[in-house]
């Protein structure tokens, strides 16, 4: 639990001048929190090195935080798992969204447990609290991408794809999917 709390605390900090995308503009931190709180509550997963990556998924992508400093703080294998579903921003977008396809069902089991409550999240907030300069097509085009990365993790945690497709459905009801 300490390592959980200290875990927030740090992504707190590091992502406390970010917003999420939405017409509100939410605190960043909510969505990290969320995926911990899916994989725990709704998957059932009690490993802590996995609900520490799921905090800190973001941190190394989008902070200045350093894949050593992670490990000082949270050691090699948090750190090795946050680095699994780290994107590299100095790809073009297009490229990262490949690579995240092509690389899925490589990773980790802990890694690919992060990756599939990314996608459940991300699909929530596309639905509930949308980006507010998204159009309807770069909606469903990311419905449909996110579905191809789950794809490739298919096998991963039968749970958690059960909450994944019904996160899709709920997208094709909203019209966000095809």
């Amino acid at each position: 639990m300490n390592q959980l709390l200290r875990a927030i605390a740090f992504a707190a900090d590091k992502h406390r001048k970010q917003r999420r995308k939405d017409a509100e503009a939410s605190p960043y931190i909510n969505h990290p929190i969320a995926l911990a709180n899916v994989l725990a509550n709704e998957g059932g997963v009690e490993d802590q090195r996995v609900l520490l990556a799921a905090i800190l998924h973001d941190t190394i992508e989008d902070t200045d935080t350093s894949h050593d400093e992670l490990t000082r703080w949270f050691g090699d294998e948090v750190a090795r798992i946050v680095a699994e579903v780290t994107d590299d921003k100095s790809l073009p977008k297009a490229e990262r969204k490949r690579l995240q396809i092509e690389h899925a069902a490589h990773i980790s089991h802990a890694a690919q447990l992060v990756k599939l409550a990314d996608k459940i999240c991300n699909l929530r907030d596309i639905v509930a609290m949308p980006p507010s300069d998204w159009s309807e097509e770069r909606k469903r085009e990311y419905f449909e991408w996110a579905k191809r990365v789950v794809d490739q993790l298919r096998g991963a945690h039968a749970g958690l794809e059960a909450v994944f497709d019904d996160a899709y459905r709920q997208g094709v009801r909203s019209g966000h999917a095809a």
